[in-house]
Parts: structure tokens; sequence; C-alpha cells
């Protein structure tokens, strides 16, 4: 579905990412892992068009996207959920979730997203900045689904949310993907929230990829110790 291969990415003139080279298969889950500052960020937001690739290639579905901006690769099934969320804090919730349907003939919030996050049903005339953190990337999530992704990419899900409700956004991620039918592609540093929706693991030290395991064979000492050096 998702197949990267040979890109490098530059913030000026330093060299963050490094010749990464990966596929995503249809209805798979891959965890990104690492510490701060080894190239997660740089490299989703490469992928969604954020940040330009100085060289590589990027196929979505069999699209080549090396050329697409950020909202033509949405529109080719790319969606992004980012590291703080970014939700609008002045906008209600639905007007939120709109937000991502600008495009969309029927500008009706879909119904399943309502049943998935009945939070944003009870809240929806709430601005998004009211919310508590894990309502947000609750919200967040909401807002890319609506686009309808053939890849869903999210970026440091759990960070700044209870150790509760990770559990419940691990559980409607598999949920959602089993009944919308996208990959996932994850970064994450909590190992406990990685074990429970990813099939694979990939971790990134200073923009390469140095270990890669599948859930079956994953050893999580070994990744704690990445995260952890």
């Amino acid at each position: 579905m998702l197949s990267v291969s040979g890109l490098n990415v530059f913030y000026g003139d330093s060299h963050v990412v490094r010749n990464v080279s990966f596929e995503l298969a249809t209805g798979e889950t891959i965890a990104i892992m690492g510490r701060n500052g080894m190239g997660k960020t740089t490299l989703l937001k490469s992928l969604i068009g954020l940040l330009p690739a100085r060289s590589g290639r990027v196929q979505l579905d069999g699209n080549e996207l090396n050329r697409a901006r950020t909202y033509e690769r949405v529109a080719k099934g790319m969606g992004f959920v980012p590291q703080g969320r970014m939700i609008f804090p002045y906008l209600t919730v639905e007007e939120n979730i709109l937000t991502g349907m600008e495009n969309s003939i029927d500008r009706t919030v879909p119904g399943y997203i309502y049943e998935t996050f009945p939070v944003l049903l009870e809240m929806k005339a709430r601005r998004g900045g009211n919310l508590s953190g894990g309502q947000q990337q609750q919200l967040a999530i909401a807002r890319a689904m609506v686009t309808n992704p053939k890849v869903l990419i999210l970026d440091e899900p759990t960070e700044g949310i209870q150790p509760s409700i990770i559990k419940d956004i691990a559980r409607t991620l598999n949920r959602l993907k089993v009944e919308r039918g996208f990959s996932l592609l994850v970064s994450e540093q909590v190992l406990s929230f990685a074990m429970e929706v990813a099939d694979r693991f990939l971790i990134i030290e200073k923009g390469e990829f140095v270990y890669e395991a599948s859930k079956a064979t994953v050893d999580t000492a070994k990744i704690h110790a990445f995260l952890t050096i």
C-alpha cells in the first residue's frame, strides 16, 4: 500500500532522514519507534508532504507522490494526525471534523465517526480547545478519518495522554483499521501502546533504521534499550 525507497530529508544543512526504505502492506500497522530527535517526525512530515525530500521515492497504492502537494496526497488516500493534535481550538468539535470534508459533496459527519467516538457526539457543539488531551486526540483522528484514508499516519499519538485513554485509543484504532480497511503508520515512544497496535516495529536512530521485527519475533527488551539509551 505504501512504498518508500531511498528517502533523504534535510533541515537546512542537517541530514535528518538518511536513505530510509520500507514498505507498508495493505491492512498492516507499522510502529516507528525511537527517542526524541532521531527523525520520526521529520520522516512522517516528509511522507505527507509538509517537508520536501531531497531524494527518494514515495508511492501510495501505486501512485507516485514525490511531486504531490499535501492536499494531493490526502486526495490520493493519505491521512495524517500530527504531533500535538493541532485541532482548531476556537472551532466546535463538529466544525473541526468538517474541515476534513472540504471537498466532500455531502458535508455531513459520517455516522460511524460518532458511533466510534461517542464523546465527540456529546461535545459536538463545544470548542475544540475546551476538550481534554485524550478527547482532542480522538477529534484529530476523526478529522483524518473522514478523508477515507488508505494509509493513516499518526505522529506520537499518546503524547500528553493518560494511560487509561491510551488503551482506549489503541482499541479504537484496531477496530477502525478492520472496519474501514486502511493501513496504519504510527511513530511512538510508548512501547505498551505500540505492542497493542503494531504488526511490525522499526527502530530509527539518527535518521536510519537500525532494528526491525514482527510482533511474533520482537525483543521488547531490545526496543526498550533503544528508547532509553
